[in-house]
């Protein structure tokens, strides 16, 4: 059975259809279901219990026999309760073998169609016996229990008749109703399947665009902190590099801080991202004395495409801290974006450190794949690689163009 779709518990209230009422409770549970038998059960059986009465009333004081009487009530009772239970009782064994989608369902048409078959003759049996009850009494009274046999061609056009009208009550009434209630519910449940799965995905999101928030409005106090202290000792050392790193602390702050005050902060192009990359490199380039050297390239047209907000900063990042500053002398960075096909490729390559254990797994580059994920499922790839030149790291993300950041 699929995930929570449980035969024996209340259906969800937006694939519940009729339960309402006291009269139709049963629909509460899956139809062909046992708790819905019983229920569907109780209720036809209960309504053809006081029309078999009347009718067994009417016969007996016709007759002038209430031995007659009784047994006509009973014997319309049981045909009917068959008639009216058969087929869905079948269906219903049916249903609770767990068989795969395809099979049960198949298998439900031709167990109600059973019914509906053995019902016939069910009613031709219960017939022909209340006929011999009768018979006697209307005999009795000058009155004869069988009409004159018509000619052929009215004996076949009768019978075409009777066949027709035997299918519609048996179909009505033995399980048709049921029947297309079964379908109808299936598909009910799929589209609650899907709304759930809608509605699990876009909290997904929002909740990935909160922690996003949450790390945005950071804007990484350590780093942050580094940077006045650097600042704060190049003061009396070095009073023209201290007033650049300023300069370019600023220029930092005025890329990203509009971002984080923007309602739509938590939804950004690749263009924004990677001027905040390119302000974040001037900094770090001022910071660490003119050794590192960088370039920040994209199309104008690539520019444009949306990309998640916080992913591409935490690359260039990472490839500072465990790339560039534990490696003495210069070092390079590269931030590329191309189109490919239907995919948006960017990479953040650095010479710098290499890869080393416990790189792959840091809380940064694990907020990354976390992020990815949560956008765009399984259509999203993240890897981190020795660059093919040699010393050094390459990042890469691929993310399909046209969904959302």
């Amino acid at each position: 059975m699929p995930p929570d779709y449980r035969l024996t518990q209340p259906l969800p209230a937006d694939v519940l259809v009729g339960g309402t009422s006291v009269l139709s409770r049963y629909r509460r549970y899956p139809v062909f279901g046992r708790r819905w038998l019983m229920g569907r059960s109780l209720l036809f059986c209960t309504i053809i219990a006081v029309v078999a009465g009347f009718i067994g009333t009417g016969t007996g004081i016709a007759v002038h026999d209430a031995g007659v009487a009784v047994k006509v009530a009973a014997t319309q009772f049981v045909a009917f309760s068959l008639m009216a239970t058969l087929g869905p009782a079948l269906a219903t064994a049916v249903r609770h073998r767990g068989w795969p989608v395809s099979r049960e369902r198949k298998a439900v048409v031709v167990a109600v169609l059973a019914g509906m078959i053995l019902s016939f003759f069910i009613d031709r049996m219960a017939s022909a016996y209340i006929q011999q009850l009768v018979a006697p009494g209307l005999a009795t009274m000058g009155l004869k229990p069988t009409m004159p046999t018509p000619a052929p061609l009215i004996q076949a056009i009768g019978l075409a008749l009777n066949l027709a009208g035997l299918v519609v009550v048996y179909g009505l009434f033995g399980g048709g109703l049921a029947l297309r209630a079964y379908f109808s519910e299936r598909q009910r449940w799929d589209h609650h399947q899907h709304v759930l799965a809608l509605g699990a995905l876009e909290s997904r999101v929002h909740e990935a665009d909160l922690r996003l928030g949450v790390l945005q409005a950071q804007v990484e106090p350590h780093f942050l902190f580094n940077t006045l202290a650097s600042v704060r000792a190049l003061v009396r050392q070095d009073p023209a590099q201290a007033e650049a790193t300023l300069d370019a602390l600023v220029d930092f702050l005025r890329a990203t801080i509009p971002k984080l005050r923007d309602d739509r902060g938590l939804h950004a192009t690749l263009g924004q991202q990677m001027d905040i990359c390119a302000s974040y490199l001037a900094l770090m380039q001022v910071r660490m004395g003119g050794r590192l050297a960088y370039t920040v390239q994209a199309d104008d047209a690539v520019r444009a495409l949306s990309f998640p907000p916080s992913l591409l900063i935490t690359l260039v990042e990472n490839a500072i801290k465990h790339g560039i500053e534990p490696r003495p002398g210069p070092g390079r960075i590269d931030v590329v974006a191309t189109q490919d096909d239907e995919r948006l490729r960017v990479r953040v390559s650095d010479d710098g450190a290499g890869l080393h254990p416990g790189l792959s797994t840091g809380v940064g580059l694990a907020n990354v794949r976390e992020q990815l994920a949560a956008r765009y499922g399984t259509q999203a790839t993240f890897s981190l690689s020795a660059r093919a030149e040699g010393r050094g790291v390459c990042a890469e993300i691929q993310v399909p163009l046209g969904s959302p950041a």
